[in-house]
């Protein structure tokens, strides 16, 4: 713990607030609340932590703090926070999907979609669904149970839905606006409850249909009832008022929590939701903090209640939400609570094997990468490669592991512009150069370590550039690869020596996978180029030809043998000028003189 720390530790409030932690870049890592800041910021570097909390203390270099004037001033500061700086350790509210909804469209003849946005364009919306399997299996359902609008064709033009009467639009005579409400007004009882009315009605129909032995028709009607039973019936856990609800439960252990959420919709469970993530606050205020985040940040609509388990501070979330927020102690809500209490336990049971198995390939590998390199925990590592085909279309690409893991919103993609010829050290130094050339102008952050694929030549290149160029000092190592394009060794320092790294150990097979997915990404996008390249036309490469007379020769003549070949006079046919037409011939003759020599 530095000095400042120290300093700052000494003169904290014990009043409510935000705390903001932050690492040597500068950057904000970590954003907790706390009802009193002097206990909570203390206890971090006083006292025992698990090693999860270990690691983000170990990281910090500096905090600051916000004091608010309450509680629940702190909770929403603390979300509108970890939304504006996006904290690596703030994992569980950093998850900003939303659910989907089945619409029917406002329009003459009405569609059924699945969207994730509402908008006040005058259609119908139901949802969401927190499961977006189940919202398709039931837009499924109601596309064979109802002839709305299914296909692109203007109204009155058959297609095969229409065929088999399930699109109305397609009708040689467009049915009135009246049937569409009615069919309208049929889905809308359907999804809200009431499609026991509906499945009582097929079944009259199919009995009917039997009778008259259209057995045919009857199995359509079978059918369309089994869908029905598979799609809404599965969840049997009911409550008697028909109300919408959302039922909360949690459990932690190990310094993770597993939040498990309920979806009561007309008195019936519909779907859940699981979060399982890691955390460094208090366990309650951890969890009404996700509660929040939920609702105010992922936009999740908000039901007529909140059901919490006993002990939580349900005031602080009904102001927080302006919603009916309770804690049953007794009947069948407090079995539901439990029942998500008892779930979140047993999930979060069934996970830690799995988490501390996905840590040993990720994080504890990063660390014991660092130990073995005897540098800092590399969080963020940049590796490099280069691709082209002896000399032709070169590219680089570069791609950035944070804690061990891809991030592919950070990958860049390199086209070499001053090397001519296959050079892969010159390659290198260019693309160095112009990535921590940016990095430095646009002040991002500086990677921990910088891996190249390549042996001594190619770390000399990059280091040359970072030092003697750029004045940047950073960890560098070299990726060898042995007479089958496999990772072989990793080297480290100057002059280079190999790391001796286990084959079988978690960094062996963490530098693996970097150098695998930088040689990946180069290639793919080296074969993007050259592909483009390849469909390139001769007839690109001549002054006066664009896109639209290129079309018109080939269209015309079929290929450039037959271009080069045909009068003057029949070029000039096509609406070419004179002078262009004699500079296209020019140009093809002298390129076939070229190819034969």
């Amino acid at each position: 713990m530095n000095q400042a720390i120290q300093e700052k530790l000494a003169v904290l409030p014990a009043q409510p607030g935000c705390y903001l932690m932050k690492d040597r870049h500068n950057t904000v890592i970590y954003v907790g609340k706390s009802k009193l800041l002097r206990n909570r910021v203390r206890s971090y570097f006083r006292g025992a932590n698990d090693k999860k909390t270990q690691r983000l203390v170990q990281e910090i270099e500096d905090f600051e703090y916000l004091v608010t004037s309450s509680e629940i001033e702190a909770l929403i500061l603390e979300m509108n926070l970890i939304k504006k700086y996006d904290p690596k350790y703030n994992v569980m509210l950093k998850d900003d999907k939303s659910y989907p909804y089945i619409k029917i469209t406002a329009e003459r003849h009405p569609r059924l979609l699945i969207t994730r946005r509402v908008k006040k364009d005058k259609g119908k919306y139901f949802g969401p669904y927190p499961n977006v399997i189940a919202a398709r299996e039931t837009k499924k359902l109601l596309d064979r149970l109802y002839p709305l609008r299914k296909c692109k064709n203007p109204p009155g033009r058959p297609c095969l839905y229409n065929d088999m009467g399930q699109c109305l639009a397609c009708n040689e005579t467009p049915p009135p606006p009246e049937r569409y409400r009615k069919i309208i007004q049929n889905i809308s009882s359907f999804l809200h409850g009431g499609y026991k009315t509906i499945k009582k009605d097929l079944t009259r129909k199919m009995q009917e249909a039997s009778e008259q032995l259209n057995f045919e028709r009857a199995m359509e009607f079978r059918d369309q009832i089994q869908h029905i039973e598979a799609v809404m019936e599965q969840q049997k856990m009911t409550l008697n008022d028909n109300a919408d609800r959302d039922i909360f439960g949690y459990s932690y252990d190990k310094g993770w929590m597993c939040i498990q959420a309920f979806f009561i919709r007309q008195g019936k469970l519909i779907e859940r939701d699981v979060a399982i993530f890691p955390f460094f606050d208090e366990a309650e205020e951890t969890f009404i903090s996700y509660i929040g985040r939920f609702y105010l940040h992922q936009h999740h609509p908000k039901p007529k209640q909140i059901l919490l388990p006993i002990g939580t501070n349900t005031e602080l979330v009904q102001d927080l939400l302006e919603i009916d927020v309770h804690t049953p102690y007794r009947g069948r809500k407090k079995e539901l609570v439990e029942l998500a209490m008892k779930n979140a336990k047993i999930s979060l049971e069934e996970k830690f094997s799995l988490i501390e198995r996905d840590e040993a390939r990720t994080v504890l590998a990063v660390e014991q990468l660092g130990d073995m390199l005897q540098i800092e925990m590399p969080h963020r590592i940049e590796a490099f490669d280069n691709s082209n085909i002896q000399g032709t279309d070169p590219v680089s690409a570069m791609v950035v592991f944070i804690d061990g893991k891809p991030n592919k919103k950070e990958y860049r993609k390199y086209k070499i512009k001053d090397v001519e010829g296959p050079d892969d050290y010159e390659t290198m130094r260019e693309v160095v150069r112009r990535r921590y050339t940016r990095v430095l102008k646009e002040n991002l952050p500086l990677p921990d370590l910088i891996i190249v694929d390549g042996g001594k030549g190619q770390m000399g290149a990059a280091q040359d550039v970072l030092e003697n160029e750029l004045g940047l000092n950073i960890p560098l190592c070299g990726l060898a690869k042995d007479d089958k394009h496999k990772t072989s060794e990793l080297l480290y320092g100057f002059p280079p020596e190999v790391v001796p790294l286990s084959r079988k150990s978690q960094e062996f097979y963490l530098v693996q996978r970097i150098q695998d997915e930088v040689h990946r990404f180069a290639i793919s996008f080296h074969r993007q180029l050259r592909g483009k390249s390849l469909f390139q036309s001769k007839l690109d490469k001549i002054p006066g030809v664009g896109q639209q007379r290129r079309r018109l020769l080939l269209t015309h003549f079929k290929s450039i043998g037959e271009i080069k070949n045909a009068p003057l006079t029949e070029i000039t046919k096509l609406g070419i000028p004179k002078n262009t037409a004699e500079t296209i011939l020019s140009h093809l003759q002298e390129e076939e003189q070229k190819e034969d020599k």
